[in-house]
């Protein structure tokens, strides 16, 4: 199973993390979602998307009519996928210095772990659970461009590919259908 991982959109997903969509299976957005239009932007090209509540998901920072979406977004979601246990968090909850620890210890019976908040993408396999953070698929402090992780999960391995794309000349917000339209920087 292929699975896009996706955080950290603010509103915005990039155009060319929709397109990466298209050849998953699943979306895991590990929140800081920013708007009910990024899920359906990503379940336009992927057949499910789940999503989880971010510390800047708040009402005050969504459109109002958007706020039953909002409201729906749990804090966490475990996932089973083929060869193990996903836990999909934002993050925010425990310290930088602690985090990994934290989440391990938290999951334990999870393969992997992953979250979002920081911005900064990176694989963390160096022990069990794995931890997992996609970067910033969105505009907002994507640290050299917007980034996400793919999943290739089977009953006997898992792969990660980190993905980075650089930033845009453009800034794109994708409608549901994966079309799109700018605005010059």
């Amino acid at each position: 199973m292929r699975v896009l991982i996706v955080s950290d959109t603010h509103g915005t997903v990039d155009a060319r993390i929709v397109a990466l969509a298209r050849d998953c299976a699943l979306v895991l957005h590990a929140g800081d979602v920013g708007s009910a239009d990024v899920v359906d932007a990503l379940a336009g090209a992927a057949r499910d998307v789940i999503a989880v509540r971010g510390n800047n998901d708040v009402a005050a920072k969504w459109p109002g009519a958007q706020h039953d979406r909002l409201a729906a977004l749990p804090l966490e979601r475990i996932v089973d996928l083929p060869g193990g246990r996903v836990v999909v968090v934002h993050g925010d909850a425990h310290p930088p210095r602690s985090r990994h620890a934290a989440l391990r210890r938290a999951h334990a019976g999870a393969r992997a772990v992953v979250y979002g908040h920081s911005h900064h993408m990176l694989v963390d396999d160096t022990a069990a659970p794995w931890v997992l953070n996609p970067g910033a698929a969105g505009k907002a402090r994507t640290n050299g461009g917007p980034s996400c992780l793919v999943l290739d999960a089977t009953d006997d391995a898992w792969r990660v590919e980190a993905v980075r794309f650089d930033p845009p000349t453009r800034v794109f917000a994708t409608d549901p259908t994966g079309g799109s339209h700018g605005n010059r920087q």
